[in-house]
């Protein structure tokens, strides 16, 4: 296009208009085609943009197709998860509910083991208690008891149970009442009780003779014919003769005159014998016949033998019976006055003395305390 000359740039206003308008015709291909051509770039970007945006849409529709894939993956796995949680739940409290059930059976088990542990200890003790008290009945002595008291005690203390508190203190009150407590010497009563059964058979009966004077002529004749044996002797021993032979006569006569006389007072004694005369109390004494008398020292020994397997039984009861009908048998048949009668009553009376002392200290207050403590497990 050529630019307008400055002749032609001052129009005419007579000649204007249609010059204008060959301008504007002239101009309406150039402008068609420009507008024709600014259309076709719009349109070209137009549709690059419209390609673009199918590219982008492509891609996004792709990449929301990819992502709803992996979310009903997800979706898939989550659900498979929470299957997987809810069993997993479920399986927890089924166990929770066994561990539940099991802790109320193991409460269950050591309340019950707690109770048996403690029903086990108070018939052990019991058991120990009664056996110690048999012990301390064969052996004489409160040891055997006092020792199991004592280990009792501690085992109740060191259990801690209030429900054993009574069987506590019964224990400390039948120990202290034990310790306490003398017992007599069983080896002591049994040498006493032999000592007592020696002499029923030297006791002299109330009713018995008197000794013969006659019983005393062996004595005297032994001592008379002391001279006469040591005669020859000094017939040996001596050179002279003559005076041997005085002497021998001398022991000679000697001999006759004690023979003689040992020979009259038998005689006297025997005589004297015949009629005697004593004061007896005991119309008993008086009738029991000489051939009862081995019977009654035979029926002291059987008193004597009981009054032994009741020392050796712990029956004090029976021992006093036995030995009180020893002690009336030795007053009424035997001569009191006599010094194994007096040492025979002195045995019978140290007898009946230590046998009240055979008694065992009681253990009542913890048996009953054992007792009900078994009762109210």
């Amino acid at each position: 296009m050529t630019e307008p000359t400055a002749a032609q740039a001052v129009p005419n206003t007579e000649t204007a208009p249609p010059v204008l308008a060959q301008a504007v015709v002239s101009w309406l291909p150039t402008v068609g085609a420009v507008l024709a051509l600014v259309a076709l770039v719009a349109a070209v970007l137009a549709w690059q943009r419209v390609s673009g945006m199918q590219e982008q849409l492509a891609r996004q529709s792709a990449d929301a197709s990819a992502v709803a894939v992996e979310a009903r993956t997800l979706a898939r796995q989550a659900e498979a998860l929470a299957r997987d949680a809810i069993t997993r739940v479920g399986v927890a409290e089924t166990r929770l509910g066994e561990v539940v059930l099991q802790r109320r059976q193991l409460e269950d088990l050591m309340q019950s083991l707690s109770r048996s542990r403690d029903e086990n200890l108070v018939v052990d003790i019991e058991s120990a208690v009664r056996l110690a008290l048999q012990q301390a009945q064969l052996a004489g002595s409160v040891e055997p008891l006092v020792a199991t008291l004592r280990s009792a005690e501690q085992r109740v203390a060191r259990s801690a149970q209030p429900r054993l508190v009574g069987v506590q203190r019964a224990l400390l009150r039948d120990l202290n009442a034990a310790r306490g407590t003398a017992v007599a010497d069983t080896s002591s009563l049994l040498l006493k009780l032999d000592e007592l059964a020696r002499l029923a058979d030297e006791v002299p009966l109330l009713n018995a003779p008197a000794p013969s004077p006659a019983a005393k002529a062996p004595a005297v004749a032994s001592t008379a014919v002391q001279p006469v044996a040591s005669a020859p002797q000094a017939r040996s021993s001596s050179p002279a003769g003559a005076p041997e032979l005085g002497k021998a006569s001398e022991a000679h006569w000697l001999l006759g005159r004690a023979w003689l006389e040992d020979l009259g007072a038998a005689i006297v004694g025997e005589v004297r014998a015949l009629l005697r005369v004593s004061r007896i109390d005991q119309p008993d004494a008086v009738l029991l016949a000489p051939e009862q008398a081995f019977f009654l020292r035979e029926n002291l020994k059987l008193k004597l033998l009981n009054a032994r397997l009741g020392v050796l039984a712990r029956q004090p009861e029976a021992i006093r019976t036995d030995l009180a009908a020893v002690d009336l048998a030795l007053r009424r048949y035997f001569d009191p006055n006599a010094r194994r009668t007096q040492q025979a009553l002195s045995l019978v009376q140290q007898l009946l003395v230590q046998s009240r002392q055979l008694t065992l200290p009681p253990v009542d207050d913890t048996l009953a305390a054992l007792a009900a403590a078994a009762v109210t497990r």
